[in-house]
């Protein structure tokens, strides 16, 4: 499967609710994180939140899973959309990778009011000053 395709697959799944597939998917293939900034830019809610969740699960004992998504949504957080910068801060935020630091601090400053503070609220979860 190209990229494309396997983009295209998870983004369909985690909109029809396959949660626990993709995460067993994600276990099994940790280079598959590094489609969830791709997932967490969709307009569909339920693919926003389904990627949230999934995060938040294999944060739990497997962050090192996620380190493949970081590029991505550190790119993100120069997004168009404030939604977008904020849900990207959020998830790097709970992944807890230290290589964000930089670029989630320059959010703080960011033109949005919900953006800075996703961004602080982020930049707390990895510990130290704000």
């Amino acid at each position: 499967m190209t990229d494309a395709e396997i983009q295209n697959m998870l983004v369909e799944y985690m909109g029809k609710g396959f949660l626990e597939n993709i995460i067993a998917m994600v276990r099994q293939e940790p280079e598959l994180a590094r489609f969830i900034p791709s997932m967490i830019s969709q307009e569909n809610l339920g693919v926003r939140l389904g990627t949230t969740a999934l995060v938040e699960e294999l944060a739990q004992g497997e962050r090192d899973k996620l380190k493949s998504a970081v590029p991505g949504l550190i790119a993100l957080l120069k997004d168009g959309n404030p939604t977008v910068r904020g849900d990207a801060a959020s998830l790097l935020g709970t992944i807890g990778d230290e290589t964000a630091r930089m670029a989630l601090a320059g959010l703080l400053n960011d033109g949005n009011e919900a953006v800075r503070m996703m961004a602080k609220m982020a930049l707390e979860e990895l510990g130290g000053k704000v």
